[in-house]
């Protein structure tokens, strides 16, 4: 089968709650992912403010996918998942939410999609490292 993407799925915690209920920092975050990667935006991001306690939902939709974030400033948690269905770099995932959002640990883990091998695996950035297959309990470990 065919590669025909990659996946990030990225999860940092114990942010500062105040941060994830602010929709410029988020989208501020968002717009240097998309710099730093060269993506392109097709329309304009959607943002969705909760009512307090919740935090903040951001979508673009890319020529190359999509990038979404989640925040959840009750347990001061932040999710992102990026597609791109063309090759791109690493990107400082852990060192930009530890600095932007005050994170204490963030986990990234990415997936080939359309590829044969079935694996997912986790780089920690120096908080976790583990690889498993699939959604199984050690390809979650960490997250």
């Amino acid at each position: 089968m065919m590669n025909v993407g990659t996946e990030w799925m990225v999860d940092a915690l114990d942010c500062s709650p105040q941060r994830l209920r602010e929709v410029r920092t988020l989208e501020a975050i968002c717009k240097q992912i998309i710099n730093d990667l060269d993506l392109r935006v097709v329309g304009q991001p959607l943002w969705h403010q909760f009512p307090d306690p919740g935090g903040v939902t951001g979508l673009y939709l890319l020529t190359e996918s999509h990038l979404a974030c989640h925040t959840y400033p009750e347990t001061g948690i932040a999710t992102f998942n990026l597609y791109c269905c063309k090759a791109r770099p690493e990107w400082s995932w852990s060192a930009q939410l530890r600095a932007r959002l005050g994170a204490t640990q963030v986990t990234v883990r990415y997936a080939e999609r359309g590829a044969d091998a079935e694996e997912l695996e986790t780089r920690g950035q120096g908080d976790t490292e583990t690889r498993g297959q699939g959604d199984t309990e050690k390809g979650r470990q960490g997250a």
